[in-house]
């Protein structure tokens, strides 16, 4: 009988992070954006899209919604999914740093979880600032600290000490975590108005079993350390990760799978 093939990373970002994580971070970034019918959208980041996809029903069928990532398995992830009612989305490789879009195309552009992972914020900041329209705005989303975050907390402490690296080199995500740091930069960028909101949502991954392996996965990909490792290495690198965040895992253990509570902030500017 034939296996079935191992999901990709993208595949695996699709089917275990979005419904756990993404999609309910993403129902929060919307509900601040005031989203109109008609309105042009862009998905900065965009992973498997699904904030555009979230955003296809609110613009509309009169509407725009493009999605942009640098990595085009994200995007084809992203295009083989079901299209969502409302606009079309336009799936387009491109790099946060030089949009490859003309200025004032967008009324609205968006961002999850992305801002922390760009070399450089405040020149992501100017090219999104650059092709918002008169009257338009950004809206970015990062986690507050990784002391909020007691299992990321662990996990990223034991990934880090069993590849002898700092802390620092494995908690990307949690990179830009106090508000005035994210006003700053939104000023900086040359937003004249600019605020910061705190967000929380509990995510939930159903398979409590898979979890450490699969956040292990997720936290270290971009950790040139870890991407180095062979096969039978990384094996054994899960295996001692789960024994040192197991107790730290039980805790939020219950029927359902793992559940825990996470916080970000929405940083809006306004042109």
């Amino acid at each position: 009988m034939n296996q079935p093939l191992p999901l990709s990373p993208a595949e695996m970002y699709e089917r275990h992070f979005v419904p756990a994580m993404f999609r309910p971070w993403s129902a929060l970034l919307l509900r601040h954006a005031a989203i109109q019918p008609g309105a042009r959208v862009l998905d900065v980041a965009c992973g498997t899209g699904i904030v555009a996809r979230e955003a296809a029903p609110l613009v509309g069928e009169g509407g725009q919604v493009v999605a942009l990532d640098m990595n085009p398995a994200m995007l084809a992830v992203g295009r083989s999914l079901p299209a969502p009612a409302g606009a079309a989305i336009d799936w387009r490789e491109g790099n946060a740093m030089a949009l490859p879009f003309a200025d004032r195309s967008f009324d609205t552009v968006l961002c999850q979880h992305g801002l922390q992972f760009f070399p450089d914020r405040v020149g992501a900041l100017r090219e999104i600032r650059r092709v918002l329209a008169t009257g338009g705005r950004v809206q970015v989303m990062v986690l507050q600290a990784l002391a909020l975050h007691p299992v990321f907390e662990v996990l990223m402490t034991a990934v880090a000490h069993h590849l002898e690296l700092p802390i620092d080199a494995v908690m990307t995500p949690f990179d830009l975590p106090e508000s005035e740091a994210l006003r700053t930069l939104l000023v900086a960028s040359g937003f004249p108005s600019a605020e910061v909101l705190p967000v929380s949502t509990t995510v939930r991954f159903p398979d409590a079993e898979r979890f450490v392996p699969l956040a292990v996965a997720s936290s270290a990909a971009a950790v040139p350390a870890f991407a180095q490792l062979t096969a039978p290495a990384r094996a054994a690198l899960l295996d001692a990760v789960r024994l040192d965040v197991e107790p730290m895992v039980a805790r939020y253990r219950d029927a359902g799978g793992v559940a825990f509570p996470m916080w970000a902030h929405v940083g809006i500017g306004r042109i």
